[in-house]
């Protein structure tokens, strides 16, 4: 049974003992979330026996949550700290109980600040700034304190304010000079002028932000409280309200039922920012990017105003199954006002998917995949998931006569544990891929049982600081395997944990909620890989190290709040691939060349630059000061602009994209993006090496041949 398939089971046990008592009890929604949740992850969180809930717990509880509220600072009070610090050991208590004392409290506090906020922050923008005073702001929200009372409060704001209207001064300022320097007629705007439209600016982005902070309702504080005490366990165990929890399903498909249109919400208006390629709105060419939805009707129903409506509910009116109809009322961006019918569809995602192309060096083609996550549709195994489409994109390059394969695992979060072992498969005759340790001690080793293999040529696999779980499941055994050269980053991610989704409505069965409470993500395993060891906090380390513009940013699992300690586990009996020649040789070639390149020594200099950036707290709110700063770091970083200049001696060759309905993508908007894609390509310095490291493994097999075959010879 897999580690998927007996949580599902233990959902079900535990929905038989939490419906019990949800018949006896009259209780909040919020005491039932609270019960089940703590219960759920007490009972079936991997590190729940390590885990106590007691003062340390809440007290660790209470920080992270302030943090998560109010962690710029910038709303609470020190009085307000003190009257919640009196929750600081009891929250423990109050879980155990189903109280929500503390939550009451701290919900009604921080909405009260907000407001209090957003009356006085235009009357700080309604006066013009002066940049000739000596002062700056402190950003680093570590040391500072919270501000003793409003007034300190307000002269908090108006320095950020102040910092944010100073940056667009100086921008809109040196475009100015720009402007008068092309054009000797041009009458450039004064200072006095610009200073009040970078206010304005300033103004407009405050208005967004409290838009959206006025569109928080209590639900949406208390899902953020309740994750909140998931996230005590490790930072990967997560609950998710409703529409939380659709987010996270299409993310892992990469698909959804809707009408295909990315939905913002601004000034009270929802508004059109982005119509998905291949979905029913853009399929019948019925909305455009600006266009305004200002009511929504389902079939035969009456019209609803949107404007209104936080943005969540107004998109769970405008979603719904594939092939019933909703109607918009829609303002068109020229002003027009009209009523359009969209059929819904299934919309694919196609920037999740897996896509290929062929690379040419040296009269030679190589392959390149690039997989942005490993997608798969839980709910149906017949659905398109990761391992086919890289399955059909092998065969298709390998029916080109490739010389080897480059996957492009970079910022791949991972998704599916099966899609990363069936992928794996792929590479490797047979034999175990990753060992799962669940709770209660229960290991088991998947395997790939398949003995073809789909491609057995050179294969390198690139990774960065951010691929992470399935993708150091992959990159981890064919690493073991020997079965591929791992390119990327000192290490990956480091998340060696498994999840699983518990949808909270099966636990609760025969509630009056519905479907309305939401999921918990918890973690229930730990990987290993086939040798014993753990990527947990490690990761995997690449056989070549490059160097990043984010290699010294503190990045990856070990930097995570409450982190799962590393483990390792006794090795699994695997045999390494053995027609992977000269191995370490091409391995030691590709690193001689790093060494020697003065590209890759810029990056370092980069990214230690990079590194200075970031841990700079400070800002100048004066003129001169805030200016001469913005200069130094103008000049400093002209030495890297050679970085950006880096074209690829290479060509490109595009493979037909078949969509999962076996359509062939081909169209403008397609195109526009293959080619975003190319130019991508053709900057990217490591997929240039990658082919290297290919080449030299083509090479050391051809040499190996000769050497054969001059020995068969002599015999």
């Amino acid at each position: 049974m897999t580690a998927f398939k007996w949580l599902f089971s233990i959902a079900l046990i535990v929905g038989v003992l939490f419906s019990f008592r949800a018949e006896k009890t009259s209780s909040s929604k919020e005491e039932i979330l609270i019960e089940i949740v703590t219960n759920v992850l007490d009972k079936w969180h991997y590190s729940s026996n390590d885990i106590v809930i007691d003062d340390a717990f809440s007290e660790n509880l209470f920080n992270s949550f302030l943090k998560q509220i109010d962690g710029g600072k910038q709303f609470l009070l020190k009085s307000d700290l003190k009257n919640l610090g009196a929750y600081r050991t009891q929250i423990d208590d109050q879980l155990k109980d189903r109280n929500v004392d503390f939550f009451n409290v701290a919900h009604q506090t921080i909405t009260q600040r907000i407001g209090e906020v957003e009356l006085f922050y235009n009357e700080l923008l309604d006066k013009p700034y002066d940049f000739s005073i000596e002062d700056e702001i402190n950003l680093n929200f570590d040391e500072i304190d919270y501000s003793s009372n409003i007034s300190e409060l307000r002269k908090f704001w108006r320095k950020r304010l102040k910092l944010n209207t100073l940056e667009r001064f100086v921008s809109s300022k040196e475009l100015e000079q720009q402007k008068a320097e092309n054009d000797p007629n041009y009458v450039s705007k004064t200072d006095e002028e610009l200073e009040r439209e970078a206010r304005d600016n300033t103004r407009e982005n405050m208005q967004i932000l409290f838009d959206g902070y006025r569109d928080l309702q209590r639900r949406h504080w208390f899902a953020i409280y309740m994750n909140t005490v998931a996230q005590q366990f490790d930072p990967h165990t997560n609950y998710f309200a409703p529409p939380e929890k659709e987010r996270f399903d299409m993310g892992i498909s990469g698909k959804y039922e809707g009408i295909g249109a990315r939905l913002q919400k601004r000034n009270q208006e929802v508004k059109i920012v982005e119509v998905i390629l291949g979905g029913p709105v853009w399929r019948d060419k019925l909305l455009d990017v600006g266009d305004v939805i200002l009511q929504v009707s389902q079939k035969d129903g009456e019209p609803i105003d949107i404007g209104g409506m936080i943005l969540d509910d107004a998109v769970d009116l405008i979603k719904g199954p594939k092939g019933t109809e909703v109607t918009l009322t829609v303002r068109r961006v020229d002003g027009t006002v009209e009523n359009v019918v969209v059929v819904r569809d299934e919309v694919e995602l196609e920037e999740t998917y897996a896509k290929s192309l062929i690379i040419e060096s040296d009269a030679k083609k190589y392959g390149l995949i690039q997989l942005p996550k490993f997608y798969a549709d839980f709910n149906n195994s017949g659905e398109r998931d990761a391992a086919k489409d890289v399955k059909a994109k092998l065969v298709q390059l390998k029916n080109q006569g490739v010389k080897g394969i480059i996957l492009d695992l970079r910022s791949n979060g991972g998704g599916s544990l099966q899609t990363a072992v069936n992928m794996t498969g792929f590479f490797i005759e047979d034999g175990p891929v990753v060992q799962v340790n669940s709770i209660g001690g229960k290991k088991e080793v998947l395997e790939d049982k398949d003995r073809s293999i789909i491609w057995d040529g050179p294969l390198v696999v690139l990774v960065n600081e951010l691929s992470a779980s399935a993708s150091e499941i992959l990159a981890g055994a064919l690493q073991d395997y020997q079965r591929a050269i791992i390119l990327g980053s000192s290490q990956t991610f480091g998340k060696g944990t498994v999840q699983n989704l518990v949808d909270l409505n099966r636990v609760l069965r025969g509630s009056t909620y519905g479907d309305k409470l939401g999921a918990l993500k918890l973690t229930t395993d730990m990987y290993y890989r086939v040798n014993g060891k753990s990527t947990q906090l490690e990761g995997v380390k690449s056989d070549i190290v490059y160097i990043d513009r984010y290699a010294y940013l503190d990045m990856g699992e070990k930097n995570q709040e409450n982190p799962i300690p590393w483990k390792s586990i006794n090795p699994v009996p695997f045999t390494p691939y053995k027609s992977m020649k000269n191995y370490q040789y091409a391995i030691e070639e590709s690193k001689q060349r790093m060494d020697d390149n003065q590209y890759i020594q810029l990056i370092d200099q980069q990214a230690s630059w990079i590194k200075e950036q970031q841990e700079v707290d400070a800002f100048s709110l004066n003129y001169e000061n805030f200016l001469q700063n913005r200069k130094s770091d103008r000049e400093f970083a002209e030495r890297f602009e050679k970085l950006s200049d880096y074209r690829s001696s290479n060509s490109i060759e595009s493979l037909p994209e078949v969509n999962g309905k076996g359509r062939v993508v081909d169209d403008k908007v397609f195109k526009e993006r293959q080619e975003d894609w190319h130019k991508s390509i053709y900057s990217d310095f490591y997929i240039d090496e990658a082919i290297e490291v290919l080449k030299d493994l083509n090479a050391s097999l051809v040499q190996e041949s000769v050497v054969a075959q001059s020995g068969a010879k002599q015999d």
